[in-house]
């Protein structure tokens, strides 16, 4: 097959696309020269390098990479980290094949040597040190426990945990600070090192409460495959004590509980019936095979759905012996069913929802109704922007808003439907929201956890000015040493991206997280492996540190185990500098685990470079 050739016009072709790229590169930086001067100066030739990037991807060049690859040259595929580098060093190429110079070589921010080194000194000083055997830093949330079990923390530093993240939208002070404890006295018993991520609260845009539907609380016994009793339900029914202190617990082997007023606990005795009627009217007996005086257990082999005041009576062959009522059972709080179709209305009142109201003959009286949290949605929320529930599980569109209630249309659900529950996410995505990323109650959390840690992470963030403020709040702290991660969970942050992280060079050290969760609701579940994408070419080019979380090996953090799809996504954290895993009951294991992908694929992978090391496949 002949081989393809580029004439000498082509080639002076290319190298005049390749000089007007380097121009323009040059020309934005000088439009920044202002914001340039006010830049770190150790971070200056890293923000120079960004301004390079952003101006190259302006354009569509696709052609010209063809071009380039044609002739063995550097496509400008990996040019992120360096890129006057790159850009002179194919144009130095083109020249000498050419003979023709198109202007003087312009001094260079940063070469193929100092930008990906500027990368990783900028992840040592936000991260900590490299930790052995891999470069990817894995970071762990932390859960209540952690406050109360020093060992849970032992074993997370001692599994690969890098860095600790506190989320100051749960616990408290007390709890933030034991948990820093326990973390310090882990690390002189293993001789190694953890960063601390704090995460403010921000603007809280969720699902208010539902109002209980009741008290009841079911009881059953355990059944086979064929629907056969096989273990009674065990009861444990405790005396009411008026006085407000907390019945007696109940031993490992009850299954339910309940607290009973009147004679019935101090009377009935081992071999007692106790009898009751249940909230569908149906009668129901268990008998009593412990008994002490205070308290009994007894079994029932039959369901039934105890009511608040439900009527219990102890009988002895055949003789009402004592009698009482159950109190305090449990409210039930359902959910809000939704469908395609449905009405919903995000209430500005901060009252319990409510499921639709419906007449006798099924019509719709009174729409669902729910607590929405943030108040600057009343404000700017219009008509035809799309709201999304519970990280995308529903969605819909605004029909209207008058200041007090948003009237919302359901237009996607499962085909069962989706139940909302309370304190769930809302995403307006199509709205601007014009709001500060600090809330009242970051500033009151802010005095207490900065002594504590080692970066803080500002949540919501969505323009440079969140950034200035966190900033100015921090100096004010006379904590402007602490690193700033830039949480990106919203389409405004993704879109003002370039222009928040010039605000965030100002006072480094910096680092961005990518909060994919909301992300995906925000710009679209199918544009999500994009957009993660492009942050991380831009965040390479300001050699500003990435924490890919949301979502990583979820599956086994909370169920033991997990499925291909989440190690698959769990290899693709070797392309950011840390990686974010959530809490749950088996995360030591999750955090040995993903420690040993991210080690194997290291030996692969540097950043989206392949790297070529020796595979024990290639011997024929």
């Amino acid at each position: 097959m002949q081989q393809h050739t580029l004439t000498s016009r082509q080639l002076e072709r290319i190298e005049v696309q390749l000089a007007k790229l380097r121009e323009g590169a040059l020309e934005l930086e000088s439009e920044y020269a202002n914001q340039l001067a006010e830049i770190d100066p150790g971070h200056r030739a890293s923000a120079r390098n960004l301004l390079h990037y952003l101006s190259i991807r302006q354009h569509d060049i696709r052609h010209l990479q063809h071009d380039l690859a044609s002739l063995g040259l550097s496509s400008l595929g990996v040019l992120e980290p360096h890129v006057m580098a790159s850009l002179n060093a194919v144009i130095g190429v083109l020249g000498r094949l050419t003979g023709k110079s198109y202007g003087d070589t312009p001094e260079l921010p940063v070469d193929h040597w100092t930008g990906p080194l500027l990368l990783k000194d900028h992840t040592r000083a936000l991260l900590g040190p490299d930790p052995q055997g891999r470069f990817v830093r894995i970071m762990v949330t932390m859960p209540s426990e952690a406050a109360c079990n020093p060992q849970l923390v032992q074993d997370l530093l001692a599994a690969g945990m890098d860095c600790m993240r506190i989320n100051c939208a749960h616990d408290g002070p007390d709890a933030w600070a034991a948990m820093v404890e326990n973390l310090r006295m882990a690390e002189k018993a293993l001789g190694r090192g953890c960063r601390i991520q704090a995460d403010l609260g921000g603007p809280k845009l969720r699902t208010g409460a539902i109002a209980p539907s009741g008290r009841v609380t079911k009881i059953k016994p355990q059944r086979d495959t064929y629907g056969r009793v096989v273990i009674g339900g065990r009861v444990w029914i405790t005396d009411h004590r008026p006085d407000g202190n907390a019945p007696l617990s109940p031993p490992e082997d009850a299954d339910f509980s309940l607290n009973v007023s009147g004679n019935l606990v101090g009377l009935a005795k081992s071999g007692d019936l106790i009898a009751l009627t249940d909230a569908r009217e149906q009668a129901h007996e268990m008998r009593v095979v412990e008994a002490d005086g205070a308290s009994l257990l007894a079994e029932i082999d039959r369901t039934a759905y105890v009511a608040e005041g439900a009527t219990l009576k102890a009988e002895r062959n055949g003789v009402v012996i004592a009698a009482g009522r159950a109190v305090g059972v449990p409210e039930v709080i359902n959910p809000i069913l939704l469908m395609p179709g449905d009405r919903l209305d995000l209430m500005r009142e901060a009252r319990p929802g409510t499921p639709a109201q419906r007449d006798a003959e099924g019509k719709v009286i009174q729409a669902a109704r729910i607590h929405c949290t943030l108040e600057a949605a009343f404000e700017q929320v219009e008509p035809g922007h799309a709201v999304w529930f519970d990280d995308g599980k529903i969605g819909g569109l605004v029909r209207n808003n008058d200041g007090q209630r948003i009237h919302v249309e359901i237009t996607q659900t499962p085909p069962q439907g989706a139940k909302l529950r309370a304190e769930k996410g809302i995403n307006f995505p199509d709205t601007l929201l014009r709001m500060s990323a600090l809330t009242d109650k970051d500033l009151v959390d802010l005095p207490a956890i900065t002594p504590l840690v080692d970066m803080v992470a500002l949540s919501f963030v969505r323009e440079p000015g969140d950034v200035q403020r966190l900033h100015d709040e921090l100096y004010r702290l006379d904590a402007s040493h602490l690193g700033v991660i830039l949480k990106i969970e919203n389409r405004q942050a993704f879109e003002n991206l370039p222009r928040i992280l010039l605000a965030s060079l100002h006072s480094p050290p910096v680092g961005v997280m990518i909060a994919r969760g909301d992300l995906a609701v925000e710009v679209g579940f199918e544009r999500l492996s994009e957009v993660q994408q492009e942050i991380l070419w831009v965040c390479e080019a300001a050699h500003v540190p990435v924490i890919w979380a949301t979502q990583i090996l979820e599956g086994m953090a909370k169920r033991g185990a997990p499925s291909r799809a989440e190690v698959s996504d769990a290899t693709m954290s070797i392309l950011a500098e840390c990686a974010m895993l959530n809490k749950g009951p088996n995360i030591v294991e999750t955090v040995r685990f993903l420690s040993g992908i991210i080690g194997r694929m290291d030996e692969h992978y540097i950043k989206r470079r392949a790297t070529l090391r020796k595979l024990s496949i290639a011997n024929l």
